[in-house]
């Protein structure tokens, strides 16, 4: 099971809140309601398998590959969920349809296990070997003995009430264990062709995977999917690199660049395509960020001592044997200076330690740098400020090193803050 959590989640804006999207509604091009429900199941649980991560990628990708739409009428599965999921949708007791409801209903059915069956022995799943055994396990379901009668109606075929009554019995009641079973997989297919259309439309690529053990982390050109001009960047992570240590200004780029490539790390363990132009990874336990962390005001806890929990939680994790991708926005920015800076230097020469796993911490003492180049593993990143006269200008774009950028008091001049609480706003 793939190790994440609700601040992970929210920190890489996964799902819409308020005023903001999230990056699932970038991949949501499904049709069916029970395709939108099972694509969230998958964005709150990546894979940690490679077997699984490469299988899902490679269905994905080659219904990119074949253009794949989706084969079925969005209106007719609307009628059919309806129908057959009426106690969740409309919070009824089984069996208080209407005549007029049943009738639109097992219509629907009849007609969507016609084309269901079709696809399966014809469409262009047929060329999608990873998919080819639940396609024959779906297969035989619908060529079970029990819905024979459905295959012997025509399509949109009129029933007498008897038949009507019949096939509700048949669809609804007796055989809906098997009904649902194909539903599932029209969801499953549902997902797989719309997050394919994505990768199309957008370019997305898709990750190339390796197994557990490898350490490898090589991203070249990731950039925010959501951005409407992004700008690309690289970075090689490996065991004789497992710390990247990034430095630079507040409106470098760093927290854009750090949601840019773990959100690409987390979704490549979904099996999904992903906003870079090539990205290879070895599988993880799990993926645990700190971006945005709220002070937890339930148990009176400072932002500090949030921040002290959240290592303590990732240091347990680890101490159990879990390889892990590990992400910390500003470590320690809730305390003063001396300890935020003793205590960054002390946590990364820790994480330093653990090679089997990944880690990518930013801060803002640059002086911290000095103490952490006496381990090997770790490696110097960071986003530059150039300064156009007393104008700082940014770039975006990740360099080797350490940001030697002093630009604080320049931007404080550039506001006149220090004018106006001498002398006042001038009207």
């Amino acid at each position: 099971m793939f190790l994440t959590d609700d601040q992970t989640i929210e920190d890489l804006r996964l799902f819409a809140k308020r005023e903001r999207t999230g990056i699932y509604d970038i991949y949501n091009n499904t049709s069916t309601r029970g395709g939108e429900i099972l694509l969230g199941n998958m964005f709150r649980n990546p894979l940690s398998d490679l077997q699984a991560i490469t299988k899902r990628s490679t269905a994905i990708s080659a219904f990119a590959r074949l253009q794949t739409a989706f084969p079925f009428n969005p209106g007719l599965l609307d009628s059919v969920e309806k129908y057959i999921l009426q106690d969740e949708v409309n919070h009824t007791q089984k069996g208080v349809l209407g005549e007029k409801e049943i009738s639109a209903g097992v219509t629907a059915l009849i007609e969507l296990l016609h084309a269901i069956r079709n696809f399966l022995e014809s469409g262009s799943i047929v060329q999608v070997p990873m998919l080819d055994e639940e396609r024959k396990e779906t297969l035989q379901i619908l060529l079970h003995a029990s819905l024979e009668p459905i295959f012997r109606e025509k399509p949109g075929h009129k029933l007498s009430f008897g038949a009507l009554t019949a096939f509700d019995v048949l669809l609804r009641m007796k055989e809906r264990e098997k009904v649902m079973e194909v539903l599932n997989f029209i969801y499953l297919l549902d997902v797989y062709i719309s997050v394919a259309q994505v990768a199309n439309k957008r370019k997305f690529v898709f990750p190339v995977a390796y197994s557990k053990g490898s350490n490898v982390l090589k991203v070249e050109g990731v950039y925010h999917p959501e951005l409407k001009n992004p700008v690309a960047n690289d970075l090689h992570m490996h065991t004789g690199k497992s710390v990247v240590f990034l430095t630079g200004a507040n409106m470098a780029g760093k927290s854009t660049f750090l949601r840019s490539f773990s959100t690409a790390v987390y979704v490549a363990h979904m099996g999904f395509p992903v906003a870079a132009q090539r990205l290879e990874f070895s599988v993880m336990d799990g993926v645990l960020t700190t971006i945005n962390l709220p002070d937890n005001l339930g148990i009176g806890a400072s932002h500090f001592y949030a921040e002290v929990l959240r290592v303590k939680k990732v240091a347990t994790e680890l101490h159990a044997g879990k390889s892990l991708f590990v992400l910390f926005d500003e470590l320690f920015r809730g305390t003063n200076v001396k300890d935020a800076h003793e205590g960054t230097v002390a946590v990364t020469k820790a994480f330093a330690g653990k090679k089997d796993s990944l880690f990518l911490i930013s801060s803002h003492i640059v002086e911290a740098g000095d103490e952490l180049k006496q381990k090997n593993n770790i490696g110097f990143h960071f986003l530059p400020t150039r300064m156009n006269g007393t104008v700082p200008e940014y770039t975006y774009t990740l360099q080797e090193g350490i940001t030697d950028d002093r630009h604080g008091m320049i931007i404080i001049h550039n506001e006149g803050i220090l004018e106006t609480l001498k002398n006042g706003r001038k009207s």
